[in-house]
């Protein structure tokens, strides 16, 4: 009889419990000065209202005159129907919003998520956010967008939620941050519009989320600590310049780009929850953004009603706990002014018109059956012609940065050896629940919680993901018992884990794939897959070293590395002449512990690529195809290195109960942090080599017109704020010429020095033949040169000089300008 199964979310409870614990027994829970009421904080969130109104500015007049006649004709029970989820009990829906058949509105289905169809058939599993942001490559975003998106109208999904630009990326060991393209908001926006605009053409409304703040896992819901006392939701404090010039950017380029909804979060901001803070919602979003579309909760993330409406909240999901009839009772006694449930439904049914899905929609959830393990209509999801943007999406994702002695490209060795357990797939699977893969002991005296949770994040198997740990053989360890002998995992599919996990179709696994090109090269192989010191033959021409970082929703990571994958690697290498290392990464993973050591010649981060990444790996270790991925994060040397910005445990004293998240390092994250305290890291943002060679020159910068510039904008309020901030001010071009002799793409990077820091403000992907040339250009917004101006509360333009640097990363900047404006 097997043991009990413990869920993800009971598992990060049970994390939540014990840190809780062991954090109580220290702390003087006695203290008189604990707070516990949450009016301690009340003011801190600045009070803005009324919400404002939806207004069809900008190109949603037409969907927004359609919607005015559609909600007149609504009756006040169908009203707070649209804004109150629904769980529909003939789909698998994540959520669902109740049809009103009387004027053929046939209801929505909500999906997640950004990788694909999630826990579906006969769908596709794409690169993972964040592979595609180590693209940098915008139109391969689109590309990709467009096919996710049409896989999920071929489904009946009406509501898509995605793109993930927060977490931003804050936290360097947050649970979802692989969910993101980058840790910079440049980015990060620019890849998300692409992802919005690309998978609203197909008619499929984008969710983009988690708005706003959301960098941390650990206590994003309330819960108990280890003396059963409430514990709320954690509180992101930021001030005004940080929120607009770092968490806010994307989101404005997302709004920009015409997303139909934007998701809040579960923390708090300034302690007010994010899906009932007027400031966020009604000021920043609805005001100052001017979004049309309408705000959906998490799911769970709400925790009032009619603050929740009053401060811009429109649908809650899944269920109606606090709308359905308790919005209903509220517009009766008048709480909730019945113009704020109309601008509620018309900012539903706007989004719903301006997709065009009143118009030949696939059938709500038709594709998405409540359990794909019993019997169901089959429907094919699988977008036509995806094939080949599918792999191009896992080639491109993956970043070389180390290839000493050109020991890549492999050319067809004699002795191939492939060690590690991220090598092979799991041994079976199925949706949605996946089979049970068995692991080695990888530990015999785990640390505690840390390394209990170590084995739940580093040794899943190649792809990864939803997780179901054995109670007996996992819980001694997080209560700090000296001994996990053994643990056992599901692995679901090549991406993250949680909401944002895909359904792949098939796998192909480094294995799999290296043992197809082995038989075309007659070279031979020998595998390892479970020794952490496996044997090495001597006469091996390269050994592959194959590891991974995981990561999940609900969870953060343990850390940056872990011991077992180090030394493994440093046990092969000690053998092996021509070691070879690659890491399928969920977030950062540092390396120092063996990046120098003189057998170890190349080092591949090879993130997420989905279900074609043994396939895609192959064709860039043999030279098929060249290395074209760049970092969209800085590896540091050392995890110190980051700073402390993680708030693990609820502190101590007086806020023990409402556990605070303090931004104080405002926009000093990422490479910016980097440069503001001179560390050098071991590779920067916007670093990866390729086969090739380039060099930059020709650097000009140009002024679109020699008219002064008012120092604030004035244009028009329009979806992303106003009109006149995305004017180009500036224009800057480069040649970029291929010298190595082989053909290879190379990401042109464009940094302003802004505020003291240099600031990614443009890229391009270029494709350059050997011994070519290709001109770059970078135009340079006025938003792009812009600083948030806390008391004007505008974007203000300063007069004088603007450093520009162009080069292949954010140190490697070769071209250097002036902008005098």
């Amino acid at each position: 009889m097997h043991p009990p199964k413990i869920s993800v979310a009971l598992l990060a409870a049970l994390l939540h419990s014990c840190l809780s614990s062991a954090q109580s027994s220290s702390s003087s829970t006695g203290n008189a000065t604990v707070i516990t009421s949450e009016s301690y904080f009340y003011g801190q969130s600045p009070p803005v209202y009324p919400s404002p109104n939806g207004t069809g500015v900008g190109d949603w007049k037409a969907a927004y005159t359609k919607a005015e006649a559609f909600v007149s004709q609504l009756t006040l029970s169908e009203k707070v129907n649209l804004a109150t989820g629904w769980v529909d009990p003939s789909t698998g829906c994540s959520g669902s919003i109740l049809p009103i058949p009387r004027l053929g509105f046939p209801g929505f289905c909500l999906q997640d998520a950004t990788s694909g169809v999630r826990s579906v058939d006969y769908v596709n599993a794409y690169p993972s956010p964040l592979h595609i942001g180590a693209s940098w490559n915008r139109e391969l975003t689109a590309a990709l967008a467009k096919n996710i998106a049409t896989e999920f109208r071929l489904k009946g999904a009406n509501v898509l939620n995605g793109p993930v630009v927060g977490p931003l990326g804050r936290v360097t060991t947050g649970g979802r941050n692989w969910e993101g393209f980058a840790d910079d908001p440049y980015l990060s926006g620019q890849l998300a519009a692409q992802y919005v605009k690309a998978g609203q053409e197909v008619g499929v409304i984008m969710n983009t989320k988690h708005y706003i703040a959301n960098e941390q896992e650990y206590y994003r819901n309330p819960g108990t600590d280890g003396a059963g006392n409430a514990v709320a939701s954690v509180s992101s404090n930021l001030d005004d310049k940080t929120l607009h010039e770092l968490y806010l950017w994307p989101f404005a380029d997302a709004v920009r780009a015409g997303s139909g909804a934007i998701m809040c979060s579960y923390n708090k901001v300034n302690n007010s929850h994010a899906c009932q803070n007027s400031k966020t919602l009604n000021g920043i979003l609805k005001g100052e953004l001017g979004f049309q579309g309408f705000v959906c909760s998490d799911w769970g993330a709400v925790h009032s009603g009619v603050a929740s409406a009053l401060s811009g909240l429109d649908m809650e999901m899944p269920s109606g706990i606090y709308f359905g009839s308790y919005l209903y009772a509220a517009v009766i006694n008048g709480s909730v002014p019945i113009s704020r449930l109309d601008d509620m439904a018309m900012r539903i049914i706007a989004t719903w018109y301006q997709m065009g899905q009143d118009a030949n929609f696939t059938t709500r959830g038709v594709g998405i059956p409540i359990n794909p393990d019993l019997p169901h209509t089959p429907v094919n999801g699988k977008a036509p012609g995806s094939k080949a943007n599918i792999l191009q999406g896992a080639i491109e994702g993956h970043v070389l940065v180390k290839n000493a002695n050109n020991a890549l490209p492999l050319k067809a060795p004699a002795l191939l050896s492939i060690y590690g357990y991220d090598a092979p797939a799991q041994t079976a699977y199925n949706v949605p629940n996946g089979t049970l893969n068995d692991l080695a002991s990888y530990f015999t005296n785990p640390a505690g919680i840390q390394g209990a949770y170590a084995i739940l994040e580093y040794f899943l198997g190649f792809g990864s993901l939803n997780i179901t740990a054995w109670i007996p053989t996992l819980i001694p360890g997080l209560l700090g018992t000296p001994a996990v002998q053994s643990t056992k995992a599901n692995v679901k599919s090549p991406s993250g884990g949680g909401s944002g996990s895909s359904s792949p179709p098939y796998i192909s696994s480094p294995f799999e794939a290296l043992s197809q090109r082995a038989y075309d090269d007659s070279t031979s192989l020998y595998w390892d897959f479970t020794s952490p010191t496996p044997q090495v033959d001597p006469t091996s021409s390269a050994c592959l070293v194959f590891i991974n970082a995981f990561a999940t929703e609900t969870l953060d990571r343990s850390g940056t590395h872990d011991a077992y994958s180090d030394n493994l690697i440093l046990s092969v290498a000690s053998r092996c002449a021509n070691t070879i290392v690659i890491l399928h990464n969920a977030g950062i993973r540092l390396v120092d512990t063996f990046a120098d050591h003189p057998n170890i010649s190349a080092i591949v981060y090879a993130h997420l690529p989905g279900q074609d990444s043994g396939r895609a790996l192959v064709k860039l270790l043999y030279g098929d195809e060249n290395f074209s991925g760049k970092l969209p994060y800085t590896v540091a040397r050392n995890e110190s290195d980051y700073g402390n910005l993680y708030t693990h445990a609820v502190p101590e004293g007086q806020f023990a109960r409402f556990p605070q998240s303090d931004f104080t390092e405002g926009v000093e994250i990422g490479y910016r942090a980097f440069e503001a305290k001179n560390i050098t890291p071991r590779y920067e943002f916007g670093f990866g080599l390729s086969y090739t060679r380039f060099q930059f020159s020709g650097l000009q910068i140009r002024k679109v017109s020699n008219e002064t510039l008012p120092a604030y904008p004035t244009g028009e309020i329009i979806p992303g704020g106003r009109a006149d901030l995305w004017d180009n001010v500036a224009i800057v071009t480069a040649q970029v010429a291929n010298v190595g002799g082989i053909d290879g793409a190379e990401v042109a990077q464009l940094y302003v020095t802004l505020g003291g820091y240099r600031q990614l403000r443009g890229f391009e992907k270029v494709l350059v033949g050997r011994n070519g040339s290709v001109e770059v250009s970078f135009p340079l917004t006025r938003r792009d040169l812009s600083s948030w101006d806390v008391e004007a509360q505008e974007w203000v333009l300063g007069e004088g000089n603007y450093e520009v640097a162009v080069g292949s990363s954010s140190r490697d900047l070769p071209l250097v300008g002036t902008l005098s404006l």
